[in-house]
């Protein structure tokens, strides 16, 4: 079980996870002060953390600017601040003036502390929340801001927490970068002295950042050393900001929001900033990652413990040509090859021929299906799938019925022009009426319709992101944007509880533990390169669990490389998370389709292992040889190992693994070769795997323990 205790003689709050520790306390100003962060302590050995900061060394120093558990923009504080604040009257300071606390049970298995401020001369209450499970290290924090006064207050950066860690002779900052199409590329690099930012201004997550971060002394590795590292569940703009102290101190500070807009909170108006959880871990980055995604299957996926079907998606097969009998004879195709969830991608609806017009016309185009969508779904349920569908619900063409209706609905600037991103404009959730217009029209399409499944997209970022009828709108906007985009899902899904959703934002542009509490998959990217891809997964599986991770097998030459790999490695790739095929199977051969099929059905043998299994990545993918994950059941009883090699070198050495978190006493046979292995000779003194010849190799070891 969690605790929470209060020693009363040092003034020390100790939260207690499974393996770590985590001290508080409240000094003599009454600030909430950060004591430390790592292996567990008794609230004895967390006293000794208690140590009198004094005065600043200087007139030009201040305070410490790493330490408290929320700096706000007050006093001799020269650092990042969590909080800022703008009064009616023109002042800016916060005070801390403690008021209460408490201690509760939210759920069964775990505990939460809340502390209780205001300050000192404004009617404004700020509570910071802690939560704590009992089967994980992982803390989640965050904070609830309320006016109690008669004045509006401007919060112009209101984080959800900040994090602090230990003194060490140095650091380093793992996170990850890219671009549509390239996403969640792995940086692993020195942090530097002063302040580094990582954020999105686009209103959604982003391709190009991700809300997450990682920290250690520089001596870490995948398999030894400890790792801190803090993320962000929210799916609008963000903001991390990472300092380094010259005298040897690091910490960091993340929220929602970025610099300019200034939250309006009203009179009576509360604000709960979303969660921004930490983890202190031992066991290298490998254990961070194995422990984020334990959490994220048990407090964050809303079923995490089904198994993803395999999927088949028509967009690469058919682009916006798209009508009854071309997808009738996909899915037959489909449901041939071992496929158990057909999805329709875009093109259904409207007028929607090409990028340029339709969007926000969602009713199914009459010349292509003029029967509606019924046909076939049925076609598609009676074949044994469930049916998708994609949508995207945030977005409409300036060339559609709905723009010429309500042109007031979309994100705009009074007085300039709209601009158009992929010849689409954003609609403005943050309307009620907008809001309830789109959770409307998809609770009747997924209800008239027996939709099983949505890929949820949404194509482009923010942009003239104003909100003319409404005071302070286009600040605002940002923040009940997003709450709004959450409410309709929240509803939808409890209007139709066997409804699943993949999140999809133009690619990895939306994927974050806001989100997938609302999903039960997400899109990495829309490039689906193979050799691309073990790249752009490496770095999604940092954090994400491969159960939320979809990835297909398309036709070569790929579309964004041009490259053409074997069958076989795409299929390889591609079944290191959720499967799914997109290719345009009526130009698949007799021969690709039998290998195909084939293929399908070895995944399905294993894929319990990769879905809720543990991964280890037994080999970076750095360019040089052969990339390696495996995945093991949690009894250890099996473990599935998938290897890619980009190139052949004549003369070079052969690759050798060591697979891990076997049990270390037993022997594995290999369920395709009948070769016996003990788990201490794998560990300690590798496995070959048998390779085919030649560039784009790959292969699957499934290995199951003896009795």
């Amino acid at each position: 079980m969690p605790v929470i205790t209060f020693a009363p003689d040092s003034g020390v709050w100790l939260l207690s996870t499974p393996h770590t520790s985590y001290a508080l306390r409240i000094d003599a100003t009454g600030a909430p002060c950060h004591l430390g962060w790592g292996p567990a302590l008794t609230p004895r050995q967390a006293a000794e953390l208690v140590i009198d900061q004094g005065s600043p060394v200087s007139s030009f120093e201040g305070l410490p600017p790493v330490g408290e558990e929320l700096p706000v923009d007050s006093g001799p504080r020269y650092g990042p601040p969590s909080l800022q604040v703008r009064f009616a009257d023109g002042t800016r300071a916060f005070s801390w003036k403690p008021i209460g606390h408490r201690v509760h049970e939210p759920a069964p298995g775990a505990a939460e502390l809340v502390l209780e401020f205001r300050d000192r001369v404004h009617p404004l209450r700020v509570d910071l929340h802690y939560r704590v499970h009992g089967d994980t290290d992982v803390i989640e924090r965050w904070s609830v801001l309320r006016n109690d006064g008669e004045e509006p207050v401007a919060l112009q950066r209101a984080d959800s927490a900040a994090w602090t860690l230990p003194a060490r002779e140095d650091y380093r900052l793992s996170h990850v970068t890219g671009q549509w199409s390239a996403e969640t590329r792995l940086r692993r690099e020195p942090l530097p002295y002063g302040e580094t930012v990582l954020t999105s201004r686009r209103g959604v997550t982003s391709h190009h950042a991700n809300p997450w971060v990682m920290l250690d002394a520089g001596d870490a590795t995948e398999e030894h050393g400890r790792v801190w590292s803090a993320a962000l569940a929210w799916s609008g703009s963000w903001r991390v900001t990472v300092q380094r102290t010259p005298d040897g101190r690091a910490g960091l500070t993340g929220g929602a929001g970025h610099e300019g807009p200034a939250l309006p909170l009203g009179p009576g108006a509360e604000y709960t900033t979303p969660v921004f959880a930490g983890l202190s871990s031992d066991g290298g980055f490998g254990a961070a990652s194995r422990a984020w995604h334990a959490y994220t299957l048990a407090h964050v996926l809303p079923h995490a413990e089904e198994t993803r079907p395999v999927l088949y998606n028509s967009w690469e097969a058919t682009g916006f040509d798209v009508d009854e009998a071309g997808q009738t004879a996909l899915a037959a195709r489909a449901a041939a090859l071992g496929v158990e969830l057909f999805v329709m991608d875009d093109g259904w609806f409207g007028a929607r021929r090409s990028e340029r017009a339709g969007l926000g016309d969602w009713a199914p185009a009459p010349g292509r299906f003029p029967g509606g969508l019924k046909p076939l779904v049925e076609e598609v349920h009676r074949l044994g799938m469930r049916f998708g569908l994609w949508v995207e619900p945030e977005a409409v063409s300036p060339d559609s019925d709905l723009y010429r209706a309500r042109p007031d609905w979309v994100l705009h600037v009074p007085d300039r022009e709209r601009t158009e991103l992929r010849s689409q404009l954003v609609l403005n959730l943050a309307r009620r009426d907008v809001a309830d217009w789109a959770y409307g029209w998809l609770t009747r399409l997924v209800g008239e319709h027996g939709i099983d499944f949505l890929k949820w997209d949404m194509n482009r970022a923010f942009s003239d992101a104003g909100w003319p009828e409404r005071a302070q709108g286009a600040d605002a906007v940002w923040t009940t944007y997003v709450h709004h985009l959450y409410g309709i899902i929240d509803r939808l899904r409890a209007d139709h509880p066997g409804l699943r959703i993949e999140a999809c934002g133009g690619g990895g542009g939306r994927v974050d533990l806001g989100i997938l509490a609302r999903a039960d998959q997400a899109w990495p990217s829309d490039n689906t390169d193979a050799a691309d891809r073990v790249d752009i997964q490496h770095g999604y599986g940092q954090l994400y669990p491969a159960r939320t991770m979809a990835a297909w097998v398309t036709d070569v030459p790929n579309e964004f490389t041009g490259r053409s790999v074997p069958l076989r490695f795409r299929f390889h790739v591609a079944m290191a998370g959720v499967l799914g095929i997109g290719g345009d199977l009526s130009r698949w051969s007799e021969d690709e389709l039998a290998e195909g099929a084939a293929l399908v059905a070895e995944y399905k043998r294993v894929r319990h292992l990769v879905q809720h299994g543990e991964l280890h990545r037994l080999r970076a993918p750095d360019g040089e040889g052969p990339a390696a994950v495996q995945y093991t059941a949690a009894d250890r009883g099996e473990a599935l190992l998938l290897v890619w090699r980009r190139t052949s070198r004549p003369g070079g050495p052969a690759p050798v693994l060591h697979p891990a978190g076997l049990d270390p006493a037993a022997r594995y046979r290999d369920t395709r070769t009948g070769a016996v292995h003990s788990a201490a000779v794998l560990r300690g003194y590798g496995i070959r795997p048998e390779l085919p010849r030649g560039d784009w190799a790959s292969t699957a070891v499934h290995l199951v323990r003896l009795p």
